[in-house]
């Protein structure tokens, strides 16, 4: 009895073993490595030659529009020319809106503008074999000539280059009695006004982008860019006000706290011509390929 039981503990022993021994041989082997599946990108060629798309642009400047006409020279490249026109600003302008009529003044302006550039440049697809075909980023660079359209903020009535706001004042005496003459307002044209008036201006513009195409509808082109616009003008543009009044440096409680002289304000200059006009811009684009 002793020596069955013996062996029946000696043949679950040898099992157990066993079991172990297996458990840990299958624990030890090694998986193989992942394979990751070779993709071939599609080349730009492939599917379309050409394209054209309207951009709806917005910037500091405010807002553009234009069109751009692309053409596939390579397996992932892209030349490609445009034209738009786009708004012309001072980057230190601040529009305020009177809460009661709505009206807009922007303080120092003296001239509003409109730039019309027209650039080519060259568009490289990057990540082709990394990122799905359906966004399709690019980066690109353009450059050419640019003209731009100046016409007066204000109606300057005294060529003065200052727009008088009615809050300059001069205090006259006469007999003994104190007078205040107030400089007479002059009033902001609204957009459309002294266009007669204007005067174009030659320069060169540029930009760099980052942009996806989006879809993978190969007739249809949808895309939204990210870059940096620039504009440069050798000459300068005067798109604030030159001059402004000289300021007394001691005034007394009858007396005008801006400088007069023969009932004229005395004027200093202020702003000087800009020459780079640069801004943060965003793209959208809409078109066909074919």
């Amino acid at each position: 009895m002793k020596k069955s039981i013996q062996l029946l503990q000696t043949g679950l022993l040898a099992l157990l073993f066993s079991f172990f021994l297996s458990s840990d041989l299958k624990a030890q082997i090694e998986e193989p490595d992942v394979i990751k599946p070779q993709r071939d990108a599609t080349t730009l060629s492939d599917v379309y030659e050409s394209g054209f798309g309207i951009n709806i642009n917005m910037n500091n400047f405010g807002f553009g529009i234009g069109g751009e006409y692309r053409r596939v020279v390579g397996p992932q490249s892209e030349i490609m020319f445009s034209l738009g026109i786009t708004g012309l600003r001072d980057e230190s302008e601040q529009t305020f809106t009177d809460f009661f009529f709505g009206q807009q003044i922007i303080p120092n302006k003296f001239q509003r503008g409109l730039a019309f550039p027209l650039m080519a440049g060259f568009r490289q697809r990057i990540f082709p074999k990394s990122v799905q075909e359906n966004y399709r980023f690019f980066v690109s660079a353009q450059a050419g000539p640019v003209a731009a359209f100046t016409y007066p903020y204000f109606n300057d009535r005294n060529d003065n280059n200052y727009r008088e706001t009615g809050n300059e004042y001069l205090i006259i005496e006469d007999n003994g009695e104190l007078f205040i003459q107030f400089a007479q307002p002059e009033r902001v044209n609204d957009v459309f006004s002294r266009m007669g008036e204007g005067d174009w201006h030659w320069g060169g513009a540029g930009e760099i982008k980052l942009g996806v195409d989006i879809g993978s509808n190969f007739s249809r082109l949808n895309s939204v860019e990210f870059g940096y616009y620039f504009y440069y003008f050798t000459e300068g543009i005067q798109m604030m006000q030159p001059k402004q009044p000289v300021i007394q440096q001691q005034t007394g409680p009858n007396q005008s706290p801006y400088v007069w002289q023969n009932g004229q304000l005395v004027l200093e200059d202020f702003f000087e011509p800009q020459k780079f006009f640069g801004t943060p811009q965003i793209t959208f684009t809409f078109g066909w390929l074919w």
